[in-house]
């Protein structure tokens, strides 16, 4: 483990690239079992549902940049487990935002 000390492995990273993985392996699923048509959206370009993904994912990270700029990431709760306390990120928050905006962006994009 300490070739990956370095990197700061909490628990919403440790979500957010198994979410990640999990997402590659549907879109994978589903290219194979229903096959890819493209389709003409609001950009006026014609997008496949891998380019739908990666749009999304690159708005979702500049989305939670611009927050960690702009709100930070101070604690808004802080749940009791015991005698310890685990705290919630405002970052919870941008990841909401950014799930809205993927669902938006595969609907209409």
């Amino acid at each position: 483990m300490e070739s990956i000390a370095w990197m700061a492995w909490t628990l919403p990273t440790a979500i957010f690239f198994v979410a990640l993985a999990c997402t590659l392996a549907v879109m994978t699923w589903l290219a194979a079992a229903y096959p890819e048509a493209e389709r003409v959206g609001v950009l006026s370009i014609p997008t496949t549902r891998g380019d739908r993904l990666f749009i999304s994912l690159i708005l979702a990270a500049v989305i939670h940049l611009v927050w960690i700029g702009l709100v930070g990431t101070d604690p808004i709760a802080s749940v009791p487990i015991g005698e310890e306390s685990i705290e919630i990120s405002s970052l919870w928050l941008a990841s909401g935002i950014s799930l809205v905006t993927a669902v938006l962006i595969f609907r209409t994009v």
